[in-house]
């Protein structure tokens, strides 16, 4: 048996900033052509969720018309980002409480034939908050209680952009100490990939031997001035299909007709500079 999930990701959906709504819509369109067993969300869901609450519902709105179950995890727009960057969003206890509301759980563990699908709220790593000690729990007791299935993670942030002991403090990447100690948590049996998202590029690369995909956008690419690419820079995105026997296939998919927003043509969405990648 094989199952087939679609990973979509920054969709960044907002009922006034509608300017990616017609990607979704043809996304919606696309899909209900031959639906899958499962859609993963890999965060940034909203434009604004992190502040607009509006932002947040409307997002979850638009998840409900999806034409197969759905799972999601939040991204730096939904739900704010590492305090230690400085940011004028951190995640705080009053963005998790406003994601719970709306959304539900902020990560999740789901089996499938074969396999045990892990996703991480990357937004409370290295927190401090209760939410960050709660999935570490849940984390330890997926993969002890993974019972010989494979298993794949499921991130807003990618691990890395280069290498798993890479220090530097950066916009992209999960940040250490969490990286280290979430790469840990696998043990001698890590996860046969992890699927992300928040770039804004296509990669599918395997730093220290870990298989590392990122999806791409639904919603809009970063300029060259303000993002150099280390991906391929493309609106779409990500089937995996996961045999029951623990293989699997993963492969980037362009619908037609979806619009390759760029976001300097929208400066006004984002005021503040996005970092460089």
């Amino acid at each position: 048996m094989t199952t087939r999930i679609l990973q979509i990701s920054d969709t960044h959906l907002s009922p006034v900033h509608t300017h990616f709504q017609s990607n979704y819509e043809r996304l919606l369109e696309w899909m209900s052509e031959s639906p899958p067993d499962l859609v993963i969300v890999t965060g940034d869901l909203s434009l604004d969720g992190a502040d607009q609450e509006a932002d947040l519902r409307f997002a979850a709105e638009q998840l409900a018309r999806l034409p197969a179950p759905w799972l999601a995890l939040p991204g730096n727009h939904d739900v704010g980002d590492y305090p230690v960057l400085g940011g004028h969003q951190p995640t705080d206890a009053t963005r998790m409480a406003r994601w719970r509301a709306v959304l539900g759980a902020d990560h999740f563990v789901e089996d499938v034939p074969g396999w045990r699908l892990i996703g991480l709220n990357t937004q409370t790593m290295g927190s401090g908050l209760p939410e960050e000690a709660a999935q570490e729990a849940a984390l330890h007791a997926a993969v002890a209680g993974a019972a010989g299935r494979a298993t794949a993670l499921f991130l807003h942030k990618p691990l890395c952009q280069h290498r798993l002991d890479d220090t530097v403090v950066d916009y992209w990447p999960v940040l250490q100490p969490a990286r280290t100690a979430l790469v840990a948590a696998f043990g001698a049996t890590p996860p046969r990939f992890v699927a992300s998202g928040h770039i804004h590029q296509w990669r599918d690369h395997a730093p220290d031997g870990l298989r590392q995909i990122w999806a791409p956008p639904l919603s809009f690419i970063v300029g060259e001035d303000r993002q150099p690419s280390i991906g391929s820079k493309l609106i779409g995105l990500v089937e995996h299909l996961l045999h029951e026997d623990g293989t699997h296939d993963s492969r980037l998919l362009l619908p037609e007709r979806l619009a390759l927003n760029d976001l300097s043509r929208l400066p006004h969405l984002y005021a503040r500079p996005v970092a460089a990648a």
